[in-house]
């Protein structure tokens, strides 16, 4: 999709990255478990669920009645190394994202993609559908934490070694821990408007989103009913989506209430589940083992990675990607238009054709 792309079309994209004004989709329930020699290594899309029992999590907490969802496309090849592993974004699903990477960011003639629900997204083990530690009574968790119930599926499915892990904004911080955390299974990480490490401004957006949440009355710290509208954490998420250049010439005052009022229609994404994951982003920092510094940790970084950033992103900055980038010796791809957080989507052709050169060589 081009820049110039209508702002209905890119409200759309942001709908369906970013969970707004849609209905919930029912989740299938849970597969009777099966050993990795009985899994099926050709994928057609359909829901399924990793049943891991009990979750330990870096704080010594533990998510009881663990599971994660996860959908596959493609063929396992014999030597099970084509395998790609792809997580979902804040507030995103593999169901949001069925139409937006299978064959579009991920050839699935040629590999094994495996899209797999993050913690805490309602579809995986989440405050929304714990019967054992429902709300806020669920455990926090980090991008780390995502990562070990992610790797526990691919020890499941018998895959030792992916050819890539890759992501979207949260699904890019959690490509990028991947590669920090397991690089023995990780040949290559792409990273798509993620980060490495929060910058101050973005430490400040995600903390003013919590904060809205907490004190809105109708969150009633956690004990809601339902999905109450809760306009200011929705807007402030919009409001940082794009650019304001791009959001002035895109949407007119005169048609600024119609916008406004789709975009405060979020009915899906349950707000204890956003709480959650919200905790997960303010403590994502790669670089905290190395005293903060990222030169550190991108030079210990060892598989091939392709970091993707948005010059203009309000939601991610691109600085610390930048600087990881450097000392990873990994290959930077930087998107310049005004689209911001959205500029994957704006900036299509350029994408993906940057994904093709490096997933195939």
């Amino acid at each position: 999709m081009r820049a110039s792309t209508s702002v209905v079309s890119l409200l759309s994209f942001a709908c369906a990255l970013f969970s707004c004004g849609a209905s919930p989709a029912p989740v299938p329930p849970a597969r009777t478990p099966t050993t990795p020699t009985t899994r099926a290594t050709v994928g057609d899309g359909t829901q399924q669920f990793a049943e891991l029992g009990t979750c330990p999590l870096e704080s010594g907490e533990r998510i009881e009645e663990c599971r994660v969802g996860y959908r596959t496309f493609g063929k396992l090849d014999a030597s099970k190394s084509n395998a790609i592993l792809f997580p979902t974004y804040f507030t995103g699903t593999t169901g949001d994202i069925v139409d937006v990477v299978p064959n579009k960011l991920v050839d699935t003639s040629r590999f094994y993609l495996i899209l797999v629900d993050a913690l805490g997204d309602g579809v995986s083990t989440s405050p929304s559908n714990s019967k054992t530690q429902p709300r806020l009574r669920f455990p926090r968790f980090t991008t780390g934490d995502m990562v070990e119930s992610q790797k526990r599926v691919m020890d499941m499915l018998g895959i030792q070694t992916l050819h890539a892990v890759m992501g979207i904004s949260m699904g890019g911080m959690q490509a990028l821990a991947w590669g920090m955390r397991h690089p023995e299974r990780t040949a290559r990480v792409v990273s798509i408007v993620g980060t490495p490490q929060l910058t101050s401004q973005d430490l400040l957006l995600w903390n003013a989103e919590l904060h809205a949440l907490d004190s809105d009355v109708a969150y009633k710290n956690g004990d809601y009913e339902g999905h109450p509208q809760l306009r200011t954490v929705n807007d402030l998420h919009v409001l940082m989506l794009s650019t304001p250049a791009y959001r002035a010439q895109e949407t007119s005052r005169d048609a600024f209430p119609a916008w406004m009022a789709d975009v405060e229609k979020n009915t899906k994404f349950d707000w204890n589940d956003w709480h959650r994951q919200l905790e997960a982003m303010i403590a994502h920092d790669l670089a905290k083992p190395f005293g903060g510094s990222l030169g550190e940790a991108g030079r210990s970084f060892k598989p091939k990675a392709l970091i993707v950033v948005a010059e203009q992103d309000h939601m991610v900055s691109p600085l610390p990607s930048k600087a990881f980038s450097a000392a990873a010796n990994a290959q930077l791809l930087v998107l310049e238009g005004p689209c911001g957080h959205l500029s994957p989507n704006c900036e299509t052709a350029k994408l993906t054709g940057a994904l093709s050169l490096f997933l195939t060589k």
